[in-house]
């Protein structure tokens, strides 16, 4: 058995917020917890009584009803929690009226860096809150956003959140394509965008792409631009232009919000499982699902990791490196539930130097430091060494997620960042709104594992069979209901494409599309996604995406995309079939990327474009992902006879392109 890489104190792990809560469950119950796996076990056996307790432990500010906390339990999906209950997210969110100082900080790189108090926090919420329901915002109804990760979109989705609107946001760098999948599904009645933004020291203007958009999004009512680039009332007079004659109007922040009297905040209390997020899936084979969170499952289930797995505290200052369009973000902004200060940042990790994100978690006295895997993998390349450079005492906890962290990756932390830090990883994703497996700051930490099962989430691994196992890889599941089960997927009435999504590999049982294996010490390895979604820096792609905006290239006849495992990563591939005559060159090959990064994001830029003359594809006309990234990986396939064209596959194996 291998030695472990951290060891929580005893008197560091009795001071825990998960400590406290087993004390305080131990005396609620009558029944002594020897440690946290016995802790997980009585959660996942008893889940009303666990979440319920929850509830109280936390101080949840609404009505939580009578019993039973839990109907339906042995329907998935189908089971409620809390189905008597009434509360509003952005009340519970905004509760702590005596914290003092800074509710948000924000540093745009190094160009903009802005304070937010707890006092002009609330003031701004009801200011946004009065333009909301202006223009006729009400409960249900959707506001979208393409903002940076800086105060205003916190603002706007407190706002939205206190009316019982249903907040969908994504990152200004995505393209006009990227956004229409996602917004357009929605019908948003309001959005709220920036006027730009700042990426490598650089200004990106974003008004032509806006324009683009809100003129293909007919249920817009108003639009309101927030400043950062200070072109804001450049940008309103050019859409006003075009709104004019749809019946809208677009405002300037200034004008539609902060010139407002801040009045007393007025919360709608509603039920448990009012919607309150849209978030998207990565768009696969198609548009983007969009995938509905209520509000008391997205409360419940952050209360439960912030505090008792991130051991997050009132008067924490939490920082997360994400951005609108990755479902950290809306992670993130749970951390004001518990009292702490969110450390917003927006643009990149490595401007003006790969110490920027250290400066900043230095200068802020950061206590807790969230990233990507591959950031980490990154500065460890770079030979940074924050722990020599910063002044990191105040960190209690590292945070990483979006792909699995590599083994050095784990070793890297604990020598070049700080030897007695809980390092936690995490998987989990969109789908839930958190994780399954997560960190648990009470046990060791050991080379690449994550520590283990959430609280309230039955994990099993099941072999193809349906049996859990013990030992061995296999597919991730969920056995038993939780209360941050989506609602469902928006336009999808009789709920059929969200019971095929998750529930029909393993009938009443949540198959998540993970390959996974239990360690000795009750932990977990995450060994990648089953199926073909891309997931270059742990953002995850869907490769309909990338076709879109080929496929707009007069010179491209097909395509098709694959992730291939990279450097502890994955890294996009594309591979093209040109029209006759035409051969694949380095003018071409900045074409497509052009192309791609303007009508997706950088992140769906391929890292090789390579020329094929076919594409193998199943009986029924349909391109096979799977069996070329297989084939790619040096895996035989298991089933070529399903392929019309099968002797495709050739073309693909050992390619030199593709060579480390």
């Amino acid at each position: 058995m291998r030695d472990p890489l951290w060891r929580p104190e005893k008197t560091r792990a009795a001071q825990t917020t998960l400590g406290a809560f087993s004390v305080w469950m131990a005396s609620r119950t009558a029944k002594p917890f020897a440690d946290y796996d016995e802790l997980h076990r009585y959660s996942t056996e008893n889940p009303a009584e666990f979440w319920s307790a929850l509830w109280d432990f936390a101080g949840v500010l609404g009505d939580k009803g009578a019993p039973p906390y839990l109907v339906d339990a042995d329907k998935l999906p189908g089971a409620r929690f809390f189905p008597g209950a009434r509360l509003n997210f952005a009340e519970n969110l905004l509760k702590h009226r005596e914290e003092t100082g800074d509710a948000l900080v924000f540093w745009g790189e190094n160009t903009v860096k802005r304070r937010m108090s707890w006092r002009e926090l609330r003031q701004e919420v009801s200011r946004a809150e009065q333009a909301l329901r202006e223009a006729g915002v009400a409960a249900g109804d959707r506001v979208a956003a393409i903002l940076p990760n800086m105060p205003e979109s916190i603002v706007g989705v407190l706002a939205a959140a206190s009316i019982g609107a249903v907040w969908s946001s994504c990152s200004p760098d995505f393209g006009v394509q990227g956004v229409l999948d996602r917004f357009g599904q929605i019908e948003s009645k309001v959005l709220i965008a920036c006027d730009g933004y700042y990426y490598n020291g650089k200004s990106i203007h974003i008004a032509d792409k806006l324009a683009q958009i809100v003129a293909k999004l007919p249920s817009l009512r108003a639009v309101i631009v927030a400043p950062y680039l200070g072109r804001d009332a450049d940008v309103v007079q050019g859409l006003n232009a075009s709104l004019i004659h749809k019946g809208a109007r677009a405002q300037t922040w200034g004008d539609a919000v902060h010139a407002r009297k801040a009045q007393a905040l007025q919360f709608e209390r509603l039920p448990f499982a009012h919607p309150l997020y849209v978030l998207f899936s990565s768009g696969t084979t198609g548009m983007p699902k969009c995938i509905v969170h209520s509000a008391g499952g997205a409360l419940m289930k952050m209360l439960c990791e912030h505090q008792l797995h991130a051991d997050i505290k009132p008067g924490d200052r939490v920082f997360y490196f994400t951005t609108l369009g990755w479902m950290m973000w809306n992670w993130l902004v749970c951390g004001l539930a518990s009292g702490a200060t969110l450390l917003l940042y927006d643009g990149s990790p490595f401007h003006p130097s790969g110490n920027i994100l250290w400066d900043y978690a230095q200068a802020e006295k950061a206590t807790l430091f969230g990233t990507s895997a591959k950031y980490i993998d990154a500065i460890k390349k770079a030979e940074l060494r924050p722990g020599k450079s910063h002044d990191v005492t105040g960190i209690r906890t590292v945070l990483s997620t979006g792909s699995p962290l590599a083994p050095d990756s784990f070793e890297y932390v604990y020598e070049a960042v700080k030897h007695d830090v809980h390092l936690a990883s995490m998987s989990g994703g969109t789908d839930i709104f958190g994780c399954f497996v997560l960190g648990i700051p009470t046990k060791p930490v050991y080379v690449e594992e994550i520590q283990g099962p959430a609280l309230g989430f039955a994990v099993e691994v099941f072999d193809d069979a349906g049996t859990p196992q013990a030992h061995g890889k296999g597919e991730l599941v969920c056995t038993k209901p939780f209360p941050s089960m989506p609602l469902g997927f928006w336009n999808d009435p009789n709920g059929e494409k969200y019971h095929a999504t998750y529930f029909s590999r393993f009938p009443n049982v949540w198959h998540h599309g993970d390959f996974a294996e239990w360690t000795e010490h009750g932990g977990m390895i995450i060994h990648g996604r089953s199926d073909a979604t891309l997931n270059p820096g742990g953002v995850r792609i869907g490769t309909a995406e990338i076709y879109r905006q080929v496929e707009q290239l007069d010179e491209v006849q097909e395509s098709i995309v694959i992730g291939q495992d990279w450097d502890h990563d994955v890294r996009v591939v594309l591979f093209v079939i040109l029209k006759a005559g035409l051969t694949l060159d380095d003018a071409l090959r900045d074409r497509i990327k052009k192309q791609i990064r303007s009508g997706a994001s950088p992140r769906h830029v391929p890292a090789r474009i390579i020329q094929v003359a076919d594409i193998p594809r199943s009986k029924s006309g349909k391109i096979s992902e799977l069996a070329v990234r297989d084939i790619v990986h040096g895996r035989d396939l298991k089933n070529r006879e399903a392929l019309a064209n099968p002797e495709a596959l050739d073309i693909y194996r050992n390619m030199a392109e593709l060579a480390r």
